[in-house]
């Protein structure tokens, strides 16, 4: 079975929660005999293919990207017709507005499902214009894929009435065998913090959503370090009011490699994702501290972070915006030993039970093989088998 993922940008050229969410996809779909190529654009496509362990990667050009919306021309159209013409289905990721304008323009006539993994959030009249063509592109789709019930119960596109048989629900989730657990934590410099101190994990872009001015309010009263690996867009102004509030116990380290960052999961206190926007519509990064045993804190937005952190099982969800709230979440993971490990076992156990690669690549493939017999077969004369969602 042939895949094309679609999606605006992915590895090299972003490192992200999305990236890494279609990575696991393919990686995960693999065992079930799935072949993956993943379709995106990037500034630089040179070289316009790369062999990755999970799929193939085919990069257009993109011409320019106007609020996160990369952009192609007619030669990634042309390259995206020809990809669809390989793959027996097309699986999108939204919110691309390039993606739905290709598809629409194309016609392709395969089976198409897309995976919402965020409503557009906070682009004020772009959302509004594109909303027709998003609701175009839903209603195109054989299947919209939400990454949660509370996403899937709380997004006002889809709760849409028309969109309702067209739903389901697949969890993101993380294949171990993509993570080398050997990582030494003692073979990294750690020069620039005392490795002896207890802290806790923030990793991610460095982005309004994010909530990190939140983080920095509430690391005054924080009894550890909060170290941060990432970067963005805000990394020199979130720095720069680290530095206006003398802000000792904040450690920066920017962009990290896989086996750092691996080092770090596996000796933190507990991961913190303090977004506070919907914007964060799942967080990657909590699954990581589930995989790894770790507590987590995050806040209360009703979206997937809500989904994949039970709330005072694996760790604790707080108000958003209250930098009190969160740094006393963090000190009773920092101080209380018989708490942390209560909720790190609890954490690794619900990896187990919702999170595994090899449920999220089982509930897929079995996606997939049911939009093709769809096709092939009229809906109503299809056995609509459970595929384990």
């Amino acid at each position: 079975m042939k895949v094309l993922h679609v999606y605006r940008c992915y590895y090299p050229d972003q490192f992200g929660g999305l990236q890494e969410a279609i990575r696991q996809i393919a990686l995960a779909t693999q065992p079930f005999g799935v072949e993956s190529r993943i379709f995106t654009l990037s500034p630089n496509p040179l070289p316009e293919i790369i062999e990755a362990q999970e799929a193939r990667i085919i990069r257009g050009r993109s011409w320019l990207s106007p609020l996160s919306c990369d952009i192609g021309g007619p030669a990634a159209y042309a390259k995206f017709r020809r990809l669809a013409e390989w793959a027996d289905i097309i699986h999108y990721q939204f919110p691309w507005p390039f993606a739905d304008l290709m598809h629409v323009a194309a016609k392709p006539q395969k089976p198409a499902l897309i995976t919402y993994q965020s409503d557009i959030v906070g682009k004020g009249l772009a959302a509004t214009l594109c909303k027709p063509l998003t609701m175009k592109m839903l209603a195109n789709m054989d299947c919209i894929v939400a990454t949660s019930p509370q996403y899937r119960d709380s997004s006002p596109v889809l709760s849409h009435p028309g969109l309702a048989g067209k739903l389901r629900v697949i969890p993101l989730a993380i294949s171990e065998v993509a993570y080398d657990k050997s990582a030494d934590f003692s073979a990294f410099d750690n020069q620039r913090f005392d490795a002896d101190k207890p802290f806790v994990l923030f990793i991610g872009a460095f982005r309004r959503y994010k909530g990190l001015s939140n983080l920095l309010a509430a690391a005054k009263w924080v009894n550890g370090q909060i170290v941060l690996i990432g970067s963005g867009q805000l990394t020199s102004e979130t720095m720069a009011e680290a530095r206006r509030l003398g802000l000792n116990n904040l450690i920066f380290l920017g962009s990290q490699t896989q086996a750092a960052k691996v080092a770090f999961l596996r000796k933190t206190k507990a991961v913190v994702l303090p977004s506070d926007l919907r914007s964060e519509a799942f967080g990657m990064v909590l699954v990581e501290g589930l995989m790894f045993g770790k507590p987590l804190i995050c806040c209360d937005i009703d979206t997937g972070v809500n989904y994949v952190n039970a709330r005072n099982e694996t760790g604790f969800t707080v108000p958003a915006n209250d930098p009190r709230a969160l740094a006393d979440a963090i000190n009773r993971l920092l101080d209380d030993e018989e708490l942390n490990q209560r909720m790190g076992t609890a954490a690794r156990q619900r990896y187990e039970r919702y999170f595994s690669g090899e449920q999220m690549g089982a509930a897929y493939a079995a996606t997939y093989r049911q939009l093709l017999e769809q096709r092939k077969y009229p809906a109503h004369l299809v056995k609509q088998t459970d595929p384990g969602l």
